[in-house]
């Protein structure tokens, strides 16, 4: 077959066309199958059995009237469950949470921490049996109360540093026209996707095989290879569908247990996590406790910049929520101190959860950045704009682009900013206060390395291969619109399988980072590939393969400040006779990167910023301090936004090019979360001239605040 690049009738620019996802029909329809669907002959299936007691030591573990049970096939504990190896850095640059290396010890540092597997031949079975085991402990006094002065709390880094500080911080406060000092608490959050976690294993061929719902194959391939002192090549995981993530799909107890079990029983197990077992075993967003300082000259112009956090990780593994760290970004001042501290107590480990740091240190220094603009009498927006960085704050580093001011002054157009009385409380419409507040975000725009293999077909069409991972995102549309215009041909030549770890290391799906990541090796690689087409005059039936890594290119970028930022708008209803806050329209407008396909980059900045609403209002997971168990670990105690809580919410961006990306991308999964909570918040302030700097705004909380006589009486909206 005689082979020529495609000519300009078919470069279709397919990167910033809408497109419906390529498996929209298949998902809709069932056909698309998910980690727990798929069948497998033989398979068996174990139910985890969770500690009942916060902080101890197991005693015993009464095997022999479960094994007797109908259906059961075995169960392990601390007792006979294999050796892991767990001394290691894994993918993340940390070592495994002890939580996923299950059955290696008789202790109980939390409340639902795994302590047996039981498998049978129906889950049915498992489940009863598993319900019936009687397991005996020596329980210990616990400490699951986290607050703002706890003698235990200490500096963590965890990505970044855990503090930064420059110039004299109270010398500048001294100095400053206005100040604010205040603090800013917010819940533990639960990642709640649709799809719970599910894994099977089995041995094939002396090769171990996973199959998984995760966030990245190759990340759990290398996680589970390490820990089980097994050849990397000698395992492989496969995650084709995935109902969301959020940070939550890593390496978890699952996936260990299911290969445990396969292995004693040589036979494939699959185990699936119910709703309530994520609470203690999915990971979750801590709660944090955060203080924020800022001082400004009359003009506005910050003087002294502080934001301290807090948040709790637990007694086996450090994990730090690192809500400083947005500070680092956004705002300069004579004087900036920032501090991510954590405190261990006997609670499960908390994880990455959308916008790790960003969104929890968003709402504190956002809702601080409002009571300042209050105390200086300047508008909110103007304020900000005047304390727009030149450079990293922190960093010293140029900005890769920072198009915050752009962001703004076109929501601040679109949402009719300039119409806003600022003065609190003075709307009315019947039984309703109204108000509208503001904030800014911002978040990383990183790429990791990554390969791809991009194959030319003998029948003209294109393959490409990449352990990526589609957790709702649309990554797998976006990847064949990126490959359609680096190959100069058309969407509907070109075939995108990701999700297996087979396919060679790349990025998980994590950190906005996904995207720019993938698209960069599948970029390079197409590039590679056309060259080797110009020079061919054949393809063979096996067609031409062209592998690539980007490891070199991105070791060889500059130094730079790197980021999405964008401007939240948001207009609240409060009726303060019944607590209820009604929010009536939102507004983002972002400034990130290139946009691959507009109809999924707005699906996530809409579910992010819905999320923000769900984070000011409803969500909040309460631990009961004397069992150190949660209060209905469940989505009916759990409250998330529904379509009832949900406005019509309008985003847009600008335009904004990353030169040294080769597509332009920055990522969009996590901006939209970001500040939305705090716009809220404000908004709540402005229509009631209360401040709340406690979420979620419950109810409750409005009722027992005192509302003041509104400033020159109330009006009509």
């Amino acid at each position: 077959m005689t082979t020529t690049t495609p000519g300009p009738s078919a470069l279709r620019g397919a990167v910033g066309t809408a497109r419906t996802r390529i498996e929209g029909r298949e998902k809709v329809t069932g056909a698309a199958r998910y980690a727990g669907e798929i069948p497998f002959a033989d398979l068996a299936h174990g139910w985890l059995v969770l500690s009942t007691v916060t902080r101890g030591r197991i005693l015993d573990v009464e095997t022999a009237p479960v094994l007797s049970m109908p259906g059961v096939l075995t169960v392990l504990h601390h007792g006979n469950a294999p050796r892991l190896h767990t001394d290691y850095v894994g993918m993340l640059g940390t070592p495994p949470d002890p939580t996923c290396a299950v059955f290696q010890n008789d202790r109980v540092p939390f409340a639902g921490w795994p302590v047996a597997l039981v498998v049978a031949e129906t889950p049915e079975e498992a489940r009863e049996a598993a319900e019936a085991l009687v397991v005996t402990y020596d329980s210990e006094p616990h400490d699951t109360a986290l607050y703002a002065e706890h003698p235990g709390a200490y500096a963590a880094a965890g990505h970044m540093p855990a503090e930064t500080e420059k110039g004299d911080l109270e010398a500048q406060l001294a100095a400053s026209a206005f100040v604010v000092d205040a603090e800013y608490t917010t819940p533990e959050e639960q990642h709640s996707m649709m799809e719970p976690h599910a894994a099977t294993a089995r041995w094939e061929g002396g090769r171990l095989e996973v199959v998984d719902s995760n966030q990245g194959a190759g990340w759990v391939q290398g996680e589970l290879a390490t820990m089980f002192s097994l050849d990397a090549s000698s395992v492989r995981v496969r995650s084709e569908h995935i109902g969301g993530g959020f940070g939550s799909k890593g390496l978890r107890a699952h996936q260990v247990s299911a290969v445990m079990a396969a292995t004693a029983l040589n036979r494939p197990v699959r185990v699936v996590l119910t709703r309530r077992q994520t609470f203690s075993l999915g990971g979750y967003r801590s709660p944090t406790t955060q203080r924020v300082r800022l001082g400004a000259a009359p003009d506005g112009r910050l003087l002294a910049l502080e934001h301290r956090s807090l948040n709790q990780t637990s007694t086996v593994y450090e994990f730090v929520e690192p809500s400083a760290g947005v500070a680092r970004v956004l705002y300069d001042a004579d004087a900036h101190r920032t501090a991510n501290h954590v405190v261990r107590l006997d609670v499960p480990s908390p994880t990455w959860m959308r916008a790790p740091g960003e969104a929890p240190g968003s709402f504190a220094i956002e809702a601080a950045l409002d009571e300042l603009a209050e105390r200086g009498g300047i508008d909110p927006i103007e304020l900000r704009l005047r304390n727009e960085p030149d450079v990293g704050p922190v960093s010293g580093l140029p900005f890769a682009g920072n198009n915050l001011a752009a962001c703004f002054r076109e929501g601040a157009r679109r949402f009719g900013w300039a119409d806003r009385d600022p003065r609190p409380g003075v709307r009315r419409e019947g039984r309703w206060l109204l108000g509208t507040g503001t904030a800014a975000a911002s978040f990383g725009a990183g790429a990791a390395p990554s390969t791809a293999l991009v194959t030319a077909e003998a029948d003209g069409s294109f393959t490409v291969r990449i352990t990526a991972a589609d957790i709702g995102t649309g990554a797998r549309t976006a990847l064949t619109l990126i490959a359609a215009d680096a190959l100069e041909t058309a969407p509907e030549q070109v075939r995108v399988r990701i999700g297996d770890s087979d396919f060679g290391p790349a990025m998980i799906a994590g950190g906005s980072m996904g995207t720019r990541s993938w698209a960069w090796a599948v970029t390079a690689a197409a590039a590679e590939l056309r060259e080797r087409l110009a020079m061919a005059t054949s393809i063979p039936p096996e067609g031409i393969t062209v592998r690539s890594d980007t490891t070199e290119a991105l070791g060889a970028l500059a130094r730079k400040e790197r980021h999405s930022f964008g401007a939240q708008f948001a207009e609240v209803a409060v009726d303060t006779a019944t607590g209820e806050i009604r929010v009536r329209r939102m507004l983002g407008v972002f400034a990130a990167g290139r946009i691959v396909n507009p109809l999924t980059a707005r699906n996530q900045l809409v579910g992010g910023m819905t999320w923000g609403i769900s984070m000011a209002l409803h969500e909040e997971a309460v631990r009961d301090r004397n069992t150190g168990g949660h209060y209905a670990p469940d989505l009916a105690g759990y409250h998330v936004a529904t379509h009832a809580d949900t406005p019509a919410i309008e985003v847009d961006w600008v335009d904004d090019h990353d030169p040294d990306d080769p597509v332009g991308i920055k990522g969009v999964g996590e901006i939209g979360i970001v500040g939305a909570a705090a716009a809220v918040a404000n908004a709540v302030w402005h229509a009631t001239g209360v401040r709340h700097r406690d979420l979620p705004i419950r109810p409750d909380r409005v009722l027992s605040a005192t509302v003041p006589e509104p400033a020159g009486g109330a009006a009509d909206a």
